[in-house]
């Protein structure tokens, strides 16, 4: 485990000049598997007038394995355009409270529709609880290739703070890094229980641009049906 940390905290440090580029505002990971857990995912980012959606679909394949595949869309000026398609694997690390932190590793692979563009993802989970306050932090290195698009490595940094005020309401602040991202603001999230094995998950946050290269105002919205 000292290697991950190692590697977290190596990573932190990074020149700015190797950070993702674009918006990295999007969904902010934890580590946990449920095991025999289903997923229907819905997430939009709204930004300058343009929306980002995905669809998705994901189960649990062990009490350690997630996997979920989706669906992007964008809205530009009122053009819906399905675009993407990605798959995704979350990896479940440590056991709950095993170690001072929670850790999980994530990929991804996605594929552009509608030409030769690929995009490899991987990243590192880490959360940990202090009584009732909660610390996560996702870091990506992210690689893209194929047809009109510069073969690069990048990497991006989001990390979210939340008090765990009640089942389905946690307040949280949450900060993001990109080479043409740095944004910070407020995020509420929680869960409904809506039967045996079944829950609502919701969040919904508004980030502000903190540089002249960040949209001043960034909403996210998700929910997930889980059972």
């Amino acid at each position: 485990m000292n290697k991950i940390k190692y590697a977290l905290l190596a990573a932190l440090v990074l020149p700015n000049t190797i950070l993702a580029d674009g918006n990295t505002i999007d969904k902010i990971y934890h580590p946990y598997v449920q095991a025999l857990e289903h997923e229907v995912e819905w997430r939009m980012i709204s930004a300058d007038g343009d929306q980002k959606h995905r669809f998705g679909l994901g189960k649990s394949l062990s009490d350690r394995l997630f996997i979920e595949g989706y669906l992007i869309a964008k809205d530009e000026n009122n053009h819906f355009k399905l675009e993407a398609f990605e798959i995704e694997a979350k990896w479940q690390l440590t056991e709950q409270g095993e170690y001072a932190a929670d850790w999980a590793v994530i990929v991804e692979l996605e594929k552009e529709l509608d030409n030769e563009q690929w995009e490899f993802a991987t990243g590192l989970i880490a959360e940990k609880e202090w009584g009732r306050w909660i610390g996560t932090a996702n870091l990506w290195a992210i690689y893209e290739w194929g047809d009109h698009i510069k073969n690069e490595l990048e990497s991006a940094l989001a990390l979210q703070v939340r008090y765990r005020y009640s089942r389905s309401f946690e307040p949280a602040v949450e900060l993001y890094a990109g080479e043409d991202t740095l944004g910070l603001g407020p995020t509420m999230l929680g869960d409904i229980r809506i039967g045996k094995g079944k829950k609502l998950h919701w969040e919904m946050g508004v980030i502000w641009g903190l540089d002249s290269e960040t949209a001043n105002t960034t909403w996210r919205l998700l929910t997930e049906f889980e059972f």
